[in-house]
């Protein structure tokens, strides 16, 4: 096969969104913390959105990003909590993952905790290709071509062979 065509995981991103409730925020850094063993940043919010009581630069979540070895055992940890088993609606046309987790007692390792009480989690895992980069590089950006594009089939495929997954209806 084309080393150029490998895939492997960029990174893998927990996300927690609070809202308004400063006290469900706190409680959603403490288990980002817990899960992953990293203190997770706060997200704020850009626009006024009134009916929600938003207004811009309110922490209204928070997110942890994983990347390299760190990101491989986490999927691993987080798969383990849906039974392996993702449906083929939580990927995407261009190498993303992205599921929920209801409750983290679920997450194999993470005890209940009664300070945070029951809470769930959002996942969202990218894959990439070598030559991405140039997507995002300072000089001379451009846009990743059709052809080299990764398809959902193709992330489906990685998942089962890498990480063991099993695709429910």
């Amino acid at each position: 096969m084309n080393a150029m065509k490998q895939i492997s995981v960029e990174k893998v991103t927990l996300n927690i969104g609070a809202g308004k409730d400063q006290a469900r925020l706190e409680k959603g850094i403490k288990l980002i913390n817990s899960i992953a063993g990293h203190n997770p940043v706060r997200t704020f919010a850009k626009k006024r959105i009134q009916e929600w009581g938003l207004r811009p630069g309110l922490p209204i979540g928070c997110k942890l990003t994983l990347r390299k070895q760190k990101a491989l055992e986490m999927i691993k940890r987080l798969l383990e909590s849906k039974d392996n088993t993702l449906r083929p609606s939580n990927f995407d046309n261009e190498g993303n993952i992205s599921f929920g987790i209801s409750e983290y007692i679920y997450i194999p390792g993470v005890k209940y905790n009664p300070d945070i009480g029951i809470m769930g989690l959002q996942v969202c895992v990218t894959l990439k290709r070598s030559g991405f980069r140039v997507k995002s590089r300072a000089l001379k950006k451009h846009h990743i071509p059709r052809r080299h594009r990764i398809k959902k089939e193709e992330s489906i495929d990685f998942m089962k062979n890498n990480f063991g997954l099993k695709t429910g209806e």
